[in-house]
């Protein structure tokens, strides 16, 4: 029986799933790791940490399976995108803290990009916005901060790379300096129409080409892993969310998934042909399932407060002791009584881009209880992901692309029966649960069998997927109009409330 190590290194900590030639998850491991905070905005992970946690989950999960090395015919990457390692190429070491996709430390300078007028190329080009949160400010943030660091960059002495680059330079013993194309389209450099670094945006935002991975696509023998004494084939490779995309097999255009964590991350499969929003989407690349084979494409919005608003309940309101007693409460009230939770605590994200949002709750009767407020907290993670995926039929329509026709779940919050439907009920077509949660982990899994040559190709491994629950839309599309303008209304009362003076 072939084995199969998925790497999961995530924000807050690095997991190894083992699966089998069948595609059944054998044995897990997972550590948590320290996230550092040295100013307000600026978020940091040790690459030593990451490196060490992700090399010690390999080790307990191949004992928890009851397996070795030398039962491993591939090994598969996921991993937290946009975060960057600036490291030597002669000892491998770290010059400093990987800047993690959390931090705002370059957003004075995305602001110059867009106060420039960059804003409509870059996206043109890349399918993203400037923004701090990708990768290539902080890679010119390091080299303009760190001493010497652009000069021995630029001649060839220093590597930078996002953490799937880490991990291969790692696992390879320095042997392999490369990112797959679903990382390498999370950067503002990676010209998403030809899948390479691009010479101007390199140049427009100071990153010199020497100091970059090799792009590589998404499956293949992209990599030797050298860990004690063999040499192990790195045959899967890709961003978190794409590889969730893939796991919850979304392999044909007009297939969708979303993640229910602190915040919702929703992709839709366009097909081979990149979707330009309209919306203040990201445009991304999918996967490349092997050298010479298409890139395939995804429209991705995420919705910055999902579950986050039950742990608001639960430790800024003090309401429930658990997320699980939030589901028990709200599910004790057949709806929310009127009330609705706007979650704008930071803002509002896709499809509004809201900095100046603040949170509302509206609909407060007498009768209100805490039950209601419960339920009014679960039922704004299906509102606002209805809002993500209207915006992205809207672009998708704009182009002729396949709509959407089911949505495939996965995430903490999924396991909710009542909120699962009531998203069905939201969107009009119907939401499917898999049986096997760990959507990113098994992506990465199964995008490595493809490249080993586990299974023939990717109908074959989206024939390992299985639905769990299916939930079917049970309110006509007059109810789902009025239930979403009402949401409507209450965003638009949200909006703009804390402006310069407020």
């Amino acid at each position: 029986m072939a084995l199969i190590a998925a790497l999961d290194q995530g924000t807050s900590s690095s997991r190894t799933l083992i699966v089998d030639d069948q595609g059944r998850v054998l044995a897990s491991a997972q550590r948590e790791f320290t996230q550092h905070y040295p100013q307000p905005g600026w978020v940091e992970h040790d690459p030593l940490d990451i490196w060490a946690t992700q090399s010690a989950t390999l080790s307990e999960a191949l004992a928890r399976a009851g397996a070795g090395l030398r039962d491993l015919a591939a090994i598969g990457i996921t991993n937290q995108r946009e975060t960057v390692v600036l490291w030597e190429r002669a000892s491998g070491k770290p010059l400093a803290r990987a800047i993690v996709w959390q931090d705002r430390r370059t957003a004075a300078q995305c602001a110059r990009l867009l106060a420039d007028g960059h804003a409509t190329e870059l996206q043109r080009r890349t399918g993203l916005l400037p923004d701090a949160y990708f990768s290539a400010t902080k890679i010119a943030w390091l080299l303009d901060h760190l001493p010497g660091a652009r000069l021995r960059a630029e001649r060839g002495e220093l590597a930078a790379g996002t953490i799937d680059s880490w991990l291969v330079w790692n696992l390879t013993a320095g042997a392999a300096h490369l990112t797959d194309v679903s990382n390498a389209s999370r950067t503002l450099l990676c010209n998403i129409h030809t899948a390479d670094w691009d010479d101007d945006l390199l140049a427009l935002l100071r990153v010199p080409r020497a100091v970059l991975p090799a792009i590589v696509p998404s499956c293949g023998e992209l990599a030797l892993a050298r860990l004690g004494g063999l040499s192990i084939p790195i045959t899967g490779l890709a961003g978190d969310q794409q590889a969730a995309l893939f796991g919850q097999a979304c392999i044909a255009p007009g297939m969708a998934k979303n993640t229910y964590g602190t915040g919702c991350f929703a992709l839709q499969h366009t097909g081979t042909q990149p979707v330009a929003s309209r919306q203040r989407l990201l445009t991304t690349i999918a996967w490349q399932l092997g050298a010479g084979q298409p890139v395939h494409y995804a429209l991705e919005g995420s919705v910055f407060v999902a579950g986050a608003a039950v742990q608001w309940l639960r430790d800024g309101l003090g309401l429930v002791p658990s997320a699980a007693e939030a589901a028990r409460l709200a599910a004790s009230v057949p709806d929310s009584g009127g009330v609705l939770l706007i979650p704008a605590f930071t803002g509002l994200g896709a499809p509004h881009w809201d900095a100046q949002a603040r949170g509302l709750l509206i609909g407060i009767t007498r009768g209100t209880t805490a039950a209601h407020i419960a339920r009014a907290a679960i039922d704004s993670m299906a509102y606002q992901s209805a809002e993500l995926f209207a915006a992205m039929q809207a672009d998708i329509a704009a182009q002729g692309a396949a709509p959407l026709s089911e949505l495939r779940v996965d995430g903490g919050a999924a396991v909710n029966d009542a909120l699962m439907q009531f998203q069905a009920d939201l969107l009009g077509v119907p939401v499917v649960r898999p049986q096997q949660a760990e959507s990113t982990a098994l992506g990465a899994a199964w995008l490595a069998g493809l490249g080993a040559g586990l299974w023939a190709d990717a109908a074959a491994v989206a024939a390992l997927w299985q639905p769990q629950r299916r939930f079917i839309p049970r309110i006509g599309a007059d109810e789902r109009q009025q239930r979403l303008a009402r949401w409507a209304q209450a965003v638009q009362r949200a909006r703009g409330w804390a402006d310069e003076t407020g």
